[in-house]
């Protein structure tokens, strides 16, 4: 399923490529990851936040997956839409008994006809990062999986970059108990697209470990595969397990694992994860990559400033992060380097 770009968001590349003095060269040790696009400048998970994205030339740009009642893959966070949408105005009696409107009860033609906004909280109605983009202001809307990929493919085309796509499959699991296989259809619009092996420029990630090793054994999927890890939130399967014994039981399907950083920082008690500032090394030894989530210039964690939150990435050995301002830490790698 192809379904074409809605608006013109090259506009956005354009514009910031003509303000910045002069391109970034990549980072070569770092993997810089737009998380969630440029998230931290224009609302989660649109096509102008990550065309944005884009024109700071990270290395890969996340895409969050959910889908709708008639199985178009949309890429947004959550699999209830209240948080980042309009609507609880426009269907105010299409809520479950929990108060939540999911995305799976309604149809791609039905998600069109919402407007997204930068991330809020319903009770407050203020937004979560108070200094970023206006909410409820502009005009932005949902996308598909395949808007995505024919907006990144296009501007490699155009730009001559080689920027590569990282997915999320969300929730997997509920996702079946509504009768759909998410996995299934991922993996075939990213086969559509030319990403079928580990040597493509696509990374597929899930928090799910049943659901990535039936990836890797059931469908026969040879993409880089990673497997996100946040202790309370993550697999029960690796609650008994000491971090060793997790890291050697994901190298057994998987090409990477996707920890948050908080949980592995020494001495941070509140966070820590008692021997997970090992991770790395474990992660290593078993020729595993590390790509932690989510570094942000505005949620610095008691440190004063970007740098050091950045620098917790460079102490920690880590092969990749996932930010929300990939500009700016493309900036402080690409010091590194010189």
């Amino acid at each position: 399923m192809k379904l074409s770009i809605r608006i013109p968001v090259v506009y956005f590349v354009i514009l910031y490529v003509l303000l910045s003095c002069k391109q970034p060269t990549q980072n070569k040790n770092m993997v810089i990851i737009a998380h969630r696009g440029a998230s931290g400048y224009l609302p989660e998970h649109t096509l102008p936040a990550k065309a944005l994205a884009y024109g700071m030339f990270p290395d890969f740009i996340e895409q969050d997956v959910v889908l709708s009642k008639d199985n178009v893959a949309v890429v947004i966070h959550d699999i209830h839409l209240e948080t980042t949408t309009n609507v609880a105005n426009v269907y105010p009696d299409r809520a479950r008994k929990d108060g939540k409107f999911y995305v799976v009860d309604f149809t791609w033609e039905e998600l069109s006809t919402l407007n997204v906004s930068e991330r809020f909280n319903i009770k407050t109605k203020q937004a979560v990062y108070k200094d970023r983009f206006p909410i409820h202001t502009s005009h932005f809307k949902l996308h598909t999986l395949a808007d995505e990929i024919e907006l990144i493919q296009g501007l490699n085309k155009s730009m001559h970059k080689n920027v590569g796509i990282y997915v999320e499959i969300k929730e997997p699991q509920f996702h079946r108990n509504e009768g759909k296989d998410i996995s299934e259809i991922v993996l075939t619009i990213l086969a559509d697209y030319g990403y079928i092996s580990v040597k493509d420029n696509c990374m597929l990630q899930c928090f799910d470990a049943v659901e990535l090793q039936r990836i890797r054994e059931e469908y026969k999927s040879d993409l880089f595969l990673v497997q996100l890890l946040e202790m309370g939130y993550s697999d029960a399967i690796f609650k008994a397990m000491i971090p060793e014994e997790m890291v050697a039981h994901i190298a057994k399907y998987a090409n990477g694992i996707g920890p948050w950083y908080k949980q592995m920082i020494e001495g941070d008690d509140k966070m820590n994860i008692k021997d997970f500032e090992n991770l790395v090394s474990y992660a290593h030894q078993q020729n595993l990559k590390v790509h932690a989530f989510t570094f942000r210039a505005d949620d610095l964690g008691g440190k004063t400033s970007f740098k050091e939150v950045l620098k917790i990435a460079e102490n920690l050995k880590l092969d990749g992060v996932f930010t929300d301002h990939p500009d700016q830490a493309i900036t402080y790698f690409k010091k590194k380097n010189h």
